[in-house]
């Protein structure tokens, strides 16, 4: 098992950066993929952003690229998403999810565990 949590989030004013944090603990000793997605009306769940084990693979959605950073530290089993230039359309509960199988996917089913999410509210 593998508990994940989400942090960071929070009300911002559009233009503004805002860093979730999301901490594995438990069962880490595997190689992971971590991505971060969003809920949006008509979907369970947007992709936003994944990173595989060692980060020589991430990637983005069209919505976010150039904006969203997503990197991670396996010392501190800690993966961030760094949004910079805020639009109101972002706001959303961030979910981080990891994967075994380190795929870094894009699509939500490939992911194992999931946290509790934390509300970024970006106002214009």
């Amino acid at each position: 098992q593998v508990q994940l949590v989400e942090s960071g989030g929070g009300l911002v004013q559009a233009g503004g950066s805002l860093r979730l944090s999301c901490a594995a603990s438990g069962r880490t000793s595997t190689r992971y993929a971590m991505g971060w997605f969003r809920p949006r009306p008509g979907k369970e769940r947007e992709f936003v952003a994944a990173i595989s084990w060692s980060a020589g693979r991430t990637y983005y959605a069209d919505s976010v690229k150039g904006r969203f950073t997503i990197s991670r530290d396996n010392a501190k089993n800690t993966a961030y998403l760094q949004m910079n230039s805020l639009k109101p359309e972002d706001t959303a509960v961030y979910y981080c999810a990891s994967d075994v199988f380190n795929r870094a996917a894009t699509e939500g089913r490939w992911y194992d565990y999931w946290g509790q999410g934390t509300q970024v509210t970006v106002s214009s």
